[in-house]
């Protein structure tokens, strides 16, 4: 019975899996076993909460204890205040044709810490540059501890944004503009040119600077991590664009006149050339040229002598060119006439130890020969028949030796010595436009003395609303006379017949000057000017030329500077639809002639000296 219950209970528990024997000790392992997992996982479970519990901590701290701060290290890293460039204003012709306008570009730069230190990248990105990648990736190394460095300015946008479009890190553009100068070379010096920044550094650019470059702007913008706008938040200030500057000049006539003086220069193997071509109404420039040039759109070559515009910052002495303004001011006097006489024999003389030569003896002369002649001694008798200051004084009053005030850098004021203490010499030749130094412009300018009924109006750079005031020099009538006797400089018997325009009256003068040199006056250096005006019956256009140092057998203003003139202005007469006169003049009188009649008129005579 004993040993039947005991072989079911082996049998039982076998089927409940468990080990034979005393039944206390199965109970005792099991309960042991399962205890270690449950420590385990009310520790983990108390780890996991813990470290929530000082995410969460983490978080409240962050979120209210330092919120402050850290949206400002945020926005610092992502927000920019961004400047907002100007549109430069253009410069313009009289008729509205650009001579400077800004065009957009993107202006390439870099961070080099952020550079990718990888030679394969930074040679691809070389290659789009086109620089050479040995090169880049020096420059690259040298501006490894730098935050900036410039890639390429002012690219087109095309090229740049293939660039950007690389997604290089580190790579970043800047929007710019460049300026752009259509007509090159042909006003360069007068336009003048901006820098890389598009500031005004030479001639009207910067003249203009303030007008022309407008006031910037600024906006808040978001951008990522590389740099690149994600958002445009809001505007700060909105960029105020340029003024647009309109000249006076009128750039089909300074295309031909840059082309015709270009030429001349050439032709006489010169040192350089100006030209200046002016409204005799209203004193505006409607021509102004300089050679040598430059072209602002390429500066490679670019040099001082090319930088110059001649016409406003180079004085010179101008000769004989200023005997018409001299006569004005002695007819201006009363005491003397167009027909008073003049004995200029034996073509020489001397003053004060000078010797004061024409280049031939021409005798007797009346006023107007004296013009028509281009007679020294003659100019050298009326300057010391009257007070020593009478010459000066016009010479004053039309502003010679003064700044024309056009704001224009560099711009020549001349030289006009005062007159105390002057020996007979220094008036004489101040007379015959020695001694004083102008610049082509202020000569132009002192012309409209002569074309605008004897009222000087000022210089002008840019178009005018109204004709200006003018400020009365001398009578209407002595202007007249003055231009009457100008016209027969260009006539058969003058030194400017090579000026003459075909269907127009022309009134012009010559100028020869010796130049002056280290030791003196040069005696194989000259400079050959000449001043003319069309048409004498309606007075148009003055233009003053002058060729600086020209080589060769014909070096007289009549031979090199004259037949410039004749070439501009009848083509600048057409182009201003001046209509042709009706009547040339043709009742051309030689000297003698006019003697014979300033006699029978009882002409009154100019005394010695």
């Amino acid at each position: 019975m004993s040993e039947r219950n005991t072989s079911r209970r082996r049998g039982v528990n076998e089927r409940r899996g468990q080990p034979p024997g005393n039944g206390g000790a199965p109970r005792s392992a099991a309960s042991h076993v399962s205890a270690a997992p449950q420590w385990r996982f009310r520790f983990m479970v108390a780890l996991v909460l813990l470290g929530m519990l000082v995410l969460a901590g983490r978080i409240v701290y962050l979120q209210v204890l330092d919120h402050q701060f850290l949206q400002g290290q945020g926005d610092a890293r992502t927000l920019r205040t961004e400047k907002i460039d100007a549109h430069r204003g253009m410069i313009v012709d009289s008729e509205g044709s650009p001579l400077a306008i800004s065009t957009p570009v993107i202006t390439l730069w870099a961070n080099p810490q952020q550079l990718p230190k990888d030679p394969v990248q930074l040679t691809r990105l070389a290659q789009a540059l086109d620089e050479p990648a040995s090169k880049f990736i020096d420059r690259v190394q040298r501006y490894r501890d730098k935050e900036f460095m410039y890639l390429r300015r002012e690219v087109t946008p095309k090229p740049a944004n293939r660039v950007l479009d690389m997604d290089i890190p580190g790579v970043y553009g800047r929007h710019e503009y460049k300026r752009y100068y259509p007509a090159g070379e042909v006003v360069a010096q007068l336009v003048g040119i901006t820098n890389i920044d598009d500031h005004g550094q030479e001639g009207l650019e910067l003249a203009y600077d303030r007008y022309l470059s407008g006031t910037p702007g600024k906006r808040r913008v978001l951008k990522d991590r590389r740099g690149h706008l994600v958002r445009d938040l809001h505007l700060i200030k909105e960029p105020h664009p340029g003024g647009e500057l309109r000249l006076s000049l009128n750039l089909r006539i300074q295309y031909m006149a840059y082309r015709e003086l270009k030429a001349a220069v050439r032709e006489h193997r010169a040192e350089a050339g100006t030209l200046v071509m002016m409204d005799a109404r209203t004193g505006e420039v409607l021509a102004m040229a300089s050679s040598p040039s430059y072209n602002p759109n390429n500066r490679a070559n670019m040099n001082a002598a090319g930088l110059r515009a001649r016409g406003i910052t180079d004085a010179f002495e101008p000769g004989s060119v200023m005997k018409p303004l001299a006569m004005s001011a002695v007819l201006h006097t009363g005491k003397y006439t167009p027909q008073s006489i003049i004995d200029t024999s034996p073509g020489w003389m001397m003053v004060d130890g000078y010797t004061i030569r024409d280049v031939r003896n021409f005798k007797t002369l009346t006023l107007t020969g004296v013009i028509t002649k281009s007679s020294n001694i003659g100019m050298t008798h009326l300057a010391l028949a009257l007070p020593e200051d009478t010459i000066w004084n016009m010479y004053n009053r039309m502003h010679l030796g003064q700044s024309p005030q056009l704001g224009f850098p560099g711009e020549a004021s001349g030289s006009l010595p005062p007159p105390y203490n002057w020996s007979k010499a220094k008036r004489a030749t101040m007379a015959y436009g020695y001694g004083v130094s102008v610049s082509a412009l202020q000569l132009a300018s002192a012309y409209t003395t002569i074309t605008n009924d004897g009222k000087r109006v000022p210089p002008s750079l840019v178009e005018l609303d109204q004709p200006p005031e003018g400020e009365q020099l001398i009578t209407p009538k002595t202007a007249h006379e003055v231009l009457r006797m100008m016209e027969t400089v260009v006539g058969p018997y003058g030194g400017g017949s090579r000026a003459q325009v075909d269907g127009y009256r022309i009134a012009g003068k010559t100028g020869t000057v010796r130049k002056v040199g280290d030791s003196g006056y040069q005696t194989k250096a000259y400079r050959s000017n000449f001043v003319g005006i069309a048409p004498v019956s309606n007075p148009r256009i003055i233009t003053v030329i002058s060729i600086d140092d020209p080589k060769g057998e014909e070096y007289y203003g009549g031979l090199v500077a004259a037949p410039i003139f004749s070439r501009v202005a009848g083509k600048a007469l057409r182009m201003l639809d001046v209509p042709p006169d009706e009547q040339t003049r043709t009742d051309w009188k030689s000297p003698k002639e006019r003697v014979k009649a300033a006699r029978a008129a009882g002409a009154k005579e100019v005394p010695e000296p």
